[in-house]
């Protein structure tokens, strides 16, 4: 049943009518326009449907609406700022950290997400951290090294 549902999405304000146990997932993509969020298994497993909400890397198709009313969710879409890629996409696009692009928004959520909890983490956090994340291309040399390069990277702060 459709109810008013209230969210910082990109740090703009959004309220929307619809049923909040529609998937955080398909409202962004159907109902927002924001596809940069992809669709992979369907079941939390692959992670490419990675989002930020409060700080931590869900995954958006195991989240309803109804889970993010009242709060800031970030999709790949809110990284870059005035025409510039955030720095995890920015390390990403220099360390190849892609082949096919299928994975990289959710790779470089949860990536974001990690490295919002811990700026520097060891390599072995990062890899735990990135388990979830499947890449079909297998790039997953060029992923630590595009999080170890932010992770680096003064401030270290994503």
């Amino acid at each position: 049943m459709p109810r008013a549902v209230s969210l910082t999405l990109n740090g703009k304000p959004v309220r929307l009518e619809a049923d909040d146990k529609r998937t955080l997932l398909w409202v962004l993509r159907t109902d927002l326009g924001l596809t940069g969020t992809k669709y992979g298994c369907g079941v939390g497993l692959c992670g490419s449907c990675t989002v930020v909400v409060e700080g931590k890397a869900v995954r958006s198709c195991q989240t309803t609406l109804a889970d993010v009313d009242g709060r800031s969710v970030t999709t790949i879409e809110g990284l870059a700022r005035d025409g510039r890629l955030h720095p995890i996409q920015q390390a990403f696009v220099d360390k190849g950290g892609f082949q096919c692009g299928y994975c990289t928004p959710g790779m470089i959520m949860n990536a974001y997400g990690l490295l919002l909890a811990d700026p520097h983490p060891s390599r072995d956090k990062v890899v735990d951290a990135m388990e979830g994340n499947i890449c079909r291309c297998s790039a997953y040399k060029r992923i630590l090294e595009a999080i170890e390069a932010v992770s680096r990277s003064e401030g270290g702060r994503p």
